[in-house]
């Protein structure tokens, strides 16, 4: 079978990018793979053309709704109609119609924790899967940056499916990390098959300043002068919808704010609006971009500094597609640690709060026969996040009590605690050793995914005298026409959408 005919027929691609006809060609001979592929290198292409073939169900594990809803849609760009993410943003009679009817779709997304449910694993149960994705399979590794408690135990549901094939998929993961999704999913024979992280297309530029204030004007001069489009990453919903409306009053270009507060219309809005080029600028947090299919993004520009190496990559890695120059700017202040130490502290439960619940669980004799039980009224009362919660959660409903005592419980919950946060720390200590590094910044990222630099490229970063003004437009200021007052503006994107309607 030749390959890039099926490329050709179904996809419209003349060429496979780097890594993907090798993985494709490792599946279809039947072999567990494992892939590391760049950031926006099409890793989806490897499981979305051996589906093509293969006889069966594809299921794919993936961390994100908004990750399923852009491959949802990506499929159906491509004429693929059987397809379709179980997730909450279907209704529930939408989810019975689609559980009823699960044969007749081919691809099937789904979340780890949608799929622990009991009912709809017995539907999927029922299907022969052909191919077992992980998409994000990094998430899996207690080190990976972006662990899923509920990612750990696919191992386990693979097996409920009968070992079937399996596809790991991850853009950035240490040595240390792809061991840990190979043991965790029990995969005793793999096909490794590991890409260089690198993306010599797209230059390092990191800017000191001395506050907010400075770091807001650099953002405003950044964007009136760079190659449209792109994206500004933040770490707060707030100050990403401030910028986004400051670029905008200001006329500087054609910018919304994306994040997890919005609405679902609203989101795809957004997205298809910067897909189809109706916005320049997105002002986001992390909820946006995976996915998304635009191969001209120009610059992405982290106004907040990222957590860990790891996710910056994944978040500059959605420029340049096309394969043409971009620029990855960060801007840097003193004391910008202080918020992703703040944001990782927040992601875990306290001490405080596990003790409350034990002693919660203990007054109102909660445990009964080995195990506790565990409701959302007490996630209220003890102000436990989401993600706070389902780590408890995950640590009680995996923990019966007759072989040992609710002390230890709280010890072992405790203990794991520390060893996230210290992990986290550690993480965020190493981005801001990039920032302040005196050496080339391309060989440091390389350097801690334990790659060699073999081409070296002059300039690649601000260290190695990358200068901005390359990645500058002569056109500074494309958006003069557009009014700034709120019932011109709202005209304009009730147009967009109307455009957005007529083009799908």
């Amino acid at each position: 079978m030749e390959l890039e005919k099926v490329l050709k027929k179904h996809f419209g691609y003349q060429t496979f990018k780097t890594g993907q006809k090798e993985v494709i060609t490792s599946i279809l001979a039947g072999q567990h793979t494992l892939a590391m592929l760049p950031t926006g290198t099409g890793k989806s292409l490897c499981y979305q053309l051996p589906g093509i073939i293969l006889e069966g169900q594809i299921l794919i594990i993936s961390p994100l709704l908004s990750l399923m809803q852009d491959q949802v849609e990506q499929f159906k760009r491509f004429g693929e109609k059987r397809v379709i993410a179980l997730n909450s943003f279907l209704s529930g009679e939408e989810r019975n119609r689609a559980l009823h009817h699960l044969s007749q779709y081919k691809f099937i997304f789904i979340s780890p924790e949608m799929l622990r449910v009991p009912y709809i694993l017995r539907k999927l149960q029922e299907l022969t899967i052909a191919l077992f994705v992980v998409d994000e399979a990094h998430c899996i590794s207690q080190w990976g940056f972006d662990f899923r408690p509920d990612y750990s135990k696919l191992g386990e549901i693979r097996k409920k499916f009968g070992n079937p094939l399996t596809l790991a998929l991850t853009a950035t993961a240490t040595i240390k990390v792809r061991q840990d999704i190979v043991a965790s999913l029990d995969l005793e024979e793999i096909v490794k098959i590991e890409s260089t992280i690198d993306r010599p297309n797209i230059g390092f530029y990191v800017k000191e300043l001395f506050d907010y204030r400075d770091k807001q004007a650099s953002v405003l001069e950044f964007v009136a002068k760079l190659k449209k489009p792109g994206i500004i990453y933040f770490s707060s919903k707030k100050a990403a919808e401030q910028m986004a409306n400051l670029l905008t009053e200001k006329g500087i270009c054609l910018s919304m704010a994306y994040h997890g507060g919005l609405d679902q219309n609203t989101r795809i809005l957004i997205q298809q609006q910067f897909i189809y080029g109706q916005l320049d600028v997105i002002c986001a947090t992390s909820a946006f971009g995976m996915g998304i299919n635009k191969e001209n993004i120009r610059f992405i520009i982290h106004y907040h500094m990222p957590m860990q190496i790891e996710s910056f990559l994944q978040e500059i890695g959605r420029a340049g597609r096309d394969g043409e120059p971009s620029i990855a700017i960060l801007l840097y202040s003193p004391g910008d640690e202080q918020l992703p130490i703040q944001l990782a502290e927040n992601e875990l439960p306290s001490e405080q709060q596990i003790d409350w619940l034990f002693k919660k669980v203990e007054h109102d004799h909660l445990l009964k026969d080995g195990k506790i039980n565990l409701n959302t009224k007490l996630m209220e009362l003890g102000g436990f996040s989401d993600i706070q919660w389902r780590i408890v959660e995950d640590f009680v409903n995996n923990s019966f009590l007759e072989m040992t005592s609710l002390e230890k419980l709280q010890c072992t919950i405790n203990d794991f605690v520390k060893e996230r946060l210290s992990i986290k720390k550690n993480n965020i200590y190493c981005m801001k050793k990039w920032i302040e590094t005196n050496f080339c910044r391309r060989e440091y990222i390389l350097h801690y995914f334990d790659e060699i630099l073999s081409n070296k490229l002059n300039p690649c970063c601000d260290i190695c005298g990358l200068q901005i003004n390359d990645y500058q437009t002569n056109n500074s200021n494309h958006f003069p026409s557009v009014k700034t007052n709120e019932k011109n503006w709202n005209d304009y994107l009730a147009k967009i959408l109307i455009n957005c309607e007529l083009r799908e």
